[in-house]
C-alpha cells in the first residue's frame, strides 16, 4: 500500500493550463525527449511556467534498471543524428537562457555516448551564444576518455547524481556503484574543469541521518560544489516503495550541514530535484549567496 503524501506536497494549480498543454505539444512535435515527462517529475508544471525544461538525449530507453526510475527500459536503437541540432534549434525557439541536458544511460555505445553530449553543447553554443549549459551525466562506467570529452565541451555545470547512500545501492542502483560515482566527480575536478560540479541525493528510501551526512561529506571530498537533496517519490507500485517522508525541517537541517561543509549552493527541500530551478541554484552558487531557495 502506497503512503499518502503529506500536506507539504500540495502544489498550486498551474496559472495557465493552456500554456502547459501547448508546451507539451511543442515537445511532442519536436521529437525531443524531456526528463520532465519521462521521469514523471512532480515539478513539471512549475518548470514549464518558468520557461525551464530538462532535455533527455540519446533516446528514451535506458540500458540500466534502477529501482526508483520510471524511464523506459527496452530496445536500444541507434542515436538520431539530427537530435543535437534539433535540440539547439529548440533552445532558440523557446528562448531558454539556461539549458539542462541529461540522458538515459547507454552502456551499449562507445564511451557511453559522451561525444553526443559534446556535440549538443557545441551546437547550442554555436546557434545560441551566451546560453548557460548544465550537463547531468551518467557515470560512463568511469571511462577517462568519456569524462574528458565532457570536460572539454566546456559546459557551465557538470552534474552527476549520487542518488542514494552507499548501503542502498544494491537495491536502488544494482548496475551502478557508489564509489564509482564519486570517482566520476573527482575526475571532472582533476581534469581541470573550470565550471561548477553538482550532485544530488534522494531521501526516503530508509537511509539513516548518519548515512546521509556521510554521503554529503563524501560528495564534498570528491569536489562537489552544488548539492541537491529531495524526497523520493515512487513512480509506481513496481518501484522501490517510499519508506519515509522527510519533513521540511529535516531538509533544512541537512542544508545547514552541507553549507557548513563548504558547498557553494544547496537546494534541500521535499520537491527539490537536480534540475529543478537549476538556473537559480547556479546563480546562487556563482554569487555564493547561501539563502534558502523557496518553493
Amino acid at each position: 500500500m502506497r503512503k499518502q503524501l503529506p500536506s507539504w506536497f500540495r502544489q498550486e494549480i498551474p496559472r495557465d493550463i493552456g500554456f502547459i498543454k501547448n508546451r507539451l505539444k511543442e515537445f511532442e512535435n519536436s521529437g525531443l525527449h524531456t526528463v520532465c515527462l519521462s521521469a514523471r517529475c512532480p515539478n513539471i508544471n512549475s518548470c514549464f511556467e518558468d520557461n525551464s525544461v530538462t532535455f533527455m538525449i540519446m533516446g528514451s530507453n535506458c540500458s540500466r534498471n534502477c529501482g526508483f526510475c520510471s524511464v523506459d527500459k527496452g530496445r536500444l536503437g541507434p542515436l538520431e543524428p539530427s537530435e543535437t541540432y534539433n535540440l539547439a534549434l529548440t533552445v532558440r525557439r523557446l528562448n531558454l537562457s539556461y539549458v539542462v541536458i541529461t540522458s538515459v544511460t547507454r552502456d551499449d555505445l562507445p564511451l557511453g555516448g559522451a561525444s553526443h553530449y559534446a556535440r549538443a553543447v557545441y551546437l547550442i553554443r554555436k546557434i545560441n551564444p551566451g546560453k548557460k549549459i548544465e550537463l547531468l551525466i551518467p557515470d560512463f562506467r568511469n571511462q577517462p576518455e568519456a569524462i574528458s570529452l565532457i570536460v572539454k565541451s566546456c559546459p557551465d555545470i557538470i552534474a552527476h547524481n549520487l542518488e542514494t547512500v552507499e548501503s542502498l545501492y544494491q537495491e536502488a542502483r544494482p548496475q551502478a556503484d557508489y564509489r564509482r560515482s564519486l570517482e566520476v566527480l573527482k575526475k571532472v575536478k582533476n581534469l581541470g574543469f573550470a565550471g561548477l560540479v553538482k550532485s544530488g541525493i534522494m531521501l526516503g528510501f530508509g537511509e539513516s541521518r548518519e548515512e546521509v551526512i556521510k554521503a554529503i561529506r563524501d560528495l564534498k571530498e570528491s569536489g562537489c560544489d552544488i548539492l541537491t537533496l529531495g524526497q523520493y517519490l515512487a513512480p509506481s507500485d513496481r518501484h522501490i516503495p517510499v519508506e519515509e517522508f522527510i519533513s521540511p525541517e529535516q531538509f533544512e537541517s541537512y542544508r545547514q550541514e552541507a553549507l557548513e561543509l563548504g558547498f557553494k549552493a544547496v537546494y534541500s527541500a521535499p520537491l527539490a530535484r537536480s534540475s529543478h530551478r537549476a538556473g537559480e541554484v547556479y546563480t546562487k552558487a556563482v554569487s555564493s549567496q547561501h539563502s534558502a531557495i523557496s518553493l
